[in-house]
């Protein structure tokens, strides 16, 4: 099994199809594993995949309601929902 180090490392290189790779043989080995989620979400992320990323996170934390995933799943969804009145009458 892929160390969670390992996977951050891959991660900070942006070797992000690898890091699927290792995530994916996680998920397969422990289904539950709510940072092998988070992770997915943040490999995700940094594809520009939004609907993916939100699954991840949501995955995550509904086996772990603590996790990290958390607070990026409401960092993206402020992201998502941030409207600025003033760009729309220049």
């Amino acid at each position: 099994m892929v160390s969670t180090k390992e996977i951050n490392r891959l991660v900070e290189e942006n070797r992000l199809n690898e890091a699927l790779a290792c995530i994916d043989q996680c998920l397969a080995e422990n289904p539950h594993d709510d940072t092998a989620y988070y992770a997915k979400g943040i490999v995700y992320w940094k594809q520009g995949n939004w609907k993916l990323t939100i699954e991840n996170y949501l995955k995550a934390v509904e086996i772990n309601p603590t996790s990290p995933a958390k607070q990026a799943y409401e960092m993206v969804m402020e992201i998502i929902n941030f409207s600025n009145p003033d760009l729309y009458n220049p």
